[in-house]
């Protein structure tokens, strides 16, 4: 006789997981996140948040330990446990069904920037009927987001001030408070914040967005109760951790052992910038991986501090774009990563330090740690690149009211051991986008005379670096308002393994008339009139491996899709092309080309012949 399947069910124990189960819930609480995300974008009302995607959504447990967080910021991942922590124990016995929370100072409430303002919500769920019949409630889990908002004051329009010597200068400071207490709004903040911005419509439009991405969540965390059991759903979320932790270090255990340092450098703010160092030094032992910041530059009276959960985060990112295992993006990830910086650092401030432009050294120190990681893992990491977004914000007033436009503007990464550095594409720190052309123009006085890719501009390597990306922006109001954060020109992205370094970045008022080159990072804003142009030049990213290994085929190819000129192709790859004059194409002269690298590799060509035309 055949034997009968066993259908009885086991309920989940420490030593009895569904599997099954655990991959079904996991998957419900992403789906959740994504959804909130989704929700958010399509309700924003700013171009930096609905075009530019710059937010987060995240689902936590009732402890404030990361779930699952939405397809969005990398960077954020990992933030959002600090923050929590801090409320939970500020409103311990104060926290009611109906509550709406709100904040964004990085001192009082472990956020990250002023821009960033965090609004969350608790889930609560009911459990019975209390003694006099009414019901009782359980805080279950919370529903968070955070969005980068287009302007919450400060000396600078978009708030996010190079310039700042402390965080007083940077905008409104929200502690944590209530947004929303049991349901009732509290009006008194919300007109607050709305006489404190310059574009009270989007500011307070995001954040109603944000306020229906809670909601979303909270709809949907409820759904997942009433469906599993609020117990075997918050059960599940633990052993998700567990398993988070699991597979982390069973990844980083296959890690080599040992210690790896870079230093990276961030290269000043203003007119007579001084030198910014980052020192990185990764430990790997077993399944632990300890990353230390001594070394590191001290914080300076700018506003590229980033607040030390940021710079965790960032830190997580950088690991968890190394790794191939299928980890679920929860708090339990991050329990194998231990994260030090000096108390006061650049990487670890204290107050008053300002921090409205942190982004750029949250993104260097992904970039340092992929310096750092190359030694031990060369096959997973990429060459340097152009160096994340760097947020160009234009401002004025137009029929009197004010106009602030701001975009996360990403370009490049370096080349691979795999392909070639991928262009018009974000950081891994950052999933963000940039703004299409026709909603710049559409909702903003400004043109757009230029966007693409320049040739050249990639490391030369065994894999080509991405090419630098460009945008010009011409100003139609009368009068504007220049911001800009960059870096990366007088230390372009490194190539490695032989690997040429990316062209450097370059800022310009008025190219082909007054070619003014402004700094990477601007201290003071740049004041524009109407016909001005601002040309932006991102840096290009680093080559991988000896460009005299590269295939022949593909430079020729890069020279047809005119992304290297014929030039570049000899001076760089050793690879010499003729033009056919009848058809007008370029055509591959191989034994001219073996020639030539050979020559490249001993050194004894003087200089590579010009390309036939």
């Amino acid at each position: 006789m055949a034997r009968q399947p066993n259908t009885t069910r086991i309920a989940p124990t420490a030593h009895a997981i569904d599997p099954f189960q655990l991959e079904l819930l996991r998957s419900c609480f992403d789906t959740i996140a994504d959804d909130m995300a989704l929700t958010l974008m399509r309700t924003a009302h700013s171009g930096i948040v609905r075009d530019s995607l710059d937010f987060s959504t995240a689902l936590l447990d009732a402890d404030g330990l990361t779930l699952a967080q939405g397809i969005c910021t990398p960077m954020h991942m990992g933030s959002f446990h600090d923050a929590m922590r801090k409320l939970i124990a500020q409103y311990e016995g104060r926290i009611a069904p109906g509550d709406v929370f709100i904040f964004n100072d990085p001192y009082a409430a472990d956020g990250q920037h002023l821009p960033d303002i965090y609004i969350t919500t608790p889930i609560f769920t009911n459990t019975g009927q209390g003694r006099r019949g009414s019901a009782t409630r359980r805080l279950a889990a919370w529903a968070t987001t955070v969005a980068h908002h287009s302007d919450v004051g400060g000396i600078v329009a978009g708030s996010n001030a190079l310039g700042a010597e402390e965080i007083f200068q940077e905008g409104l400071r929200l502690p944590i408070v209530k947004f929303i207490a049991a349901g009732e709004p509290n009006r008194a903040l919300w007109d607050v914040i709305a006489l404190n911005v310059r574009t009270p419509d989007k500011v307070m439009g995001d954040l109603q967005a944000q306020l229906a991405a809670c909601r979303s969540g909270e709809r949907e965390m409820l759904e997942l109760f009433g469906r599993y059991g609020v117990d075997t759903v918050l059960d599940y979320g633990t052993h998700l951790q567990d398993y988070a932790e699991r597979l982390t270090r069973a990844e980083i255990a296959e890690f080599p052992d040992g210690v790896y340092e870079f230093t990276d450098h961030i290269e000043g703010l203003g007119e007579e910038p001084e030198l910014v160092v980052l020192k990185a030094r990764v430990t790997v032992a077993g399944g632990d991986v300890a990353i230390d910041w001594t070394g590191t530059s001290d914080q300076i009276k700018g506003g590229i501090n980033p607040t030390f959960p940021f710079t965790k985060a960032s830190c997580y990112a950088a690991l968890r774009s190394v790794m191939v295992s299928d980890i679920p993006n929860c708090h339990g990830f991050t329990v194998p990563i231990k994260v030090t910086a000096p108390k006061g650092s650049l990487v670890n401030p204290v107050f008053p330090a300002p921090c409205g432009a942190r982004g750029i050294t949250g993104y260097r120190i992904i970039d340092c740690l992929f310096g750092a990681l190359a030694e031990a893992l060369p096959e997973r990491v990429t060459a340097d690149t152009a160096g994340g977004s760097t947020l160009p914000t234009i401002a004025g007033y137009e029929n009197g009211k004010a106009f602030v436009f701001c975009e996360t503007f990403m370009g490049t990464w370096g080349g691979t051991s795999e392909h070639d550095g991928q262009q018009g594409v974000p950081h891994m720190g950052a999933n963000q986008s940039n703004v299409s052309i026709e909603m710049i123009e559409s909702e903003y006085p400004i043109r757009i005379n230029e966007y693409g890719m320049l040739a050249d501009t990639g490391g030369a390597g065994r894999h080509r670096g991405g090419l630098a990306l460009v945008r010009e922006y011409e100003i139609l109001s009368d009068e504007a308002i220049l911001n800009v954060r960059s870096d990366k020109r007088r230390f372009p992205p490194h190539g490695l393994f032989g690997g040429k370094p990316g062209s450097p970045s370059f800022n310009y008022v008025n190219p082909g008339r007054s070619d003014r080159v402004l700094p990477v990072l601007m201290t003071e804003v740049e004041k524009l009139k109407r016909g001005d142009v601002f040309r932006h030049e991102m840096s290009g990213g680093g080559g991988y491996g000896d460009p005299l290994e590269r295939d022949p085929d593909g430079v020729l190819r890069d020279v047809v899709e005119e992304k290297v000129t014929p030039e570049h192709a000899e001076r760089e790859y050793g690879v010499v092309l003729s033009r056919s004059e009848d058809a007008g194409t370029w055509n591959l002269d191989l034994p001219a080309t073996r020639r030539l690298r050979g020559q490249l590799r001993t050194g004894s060509a003087t200089t590579a012949p010009a390309a036939a035309d």
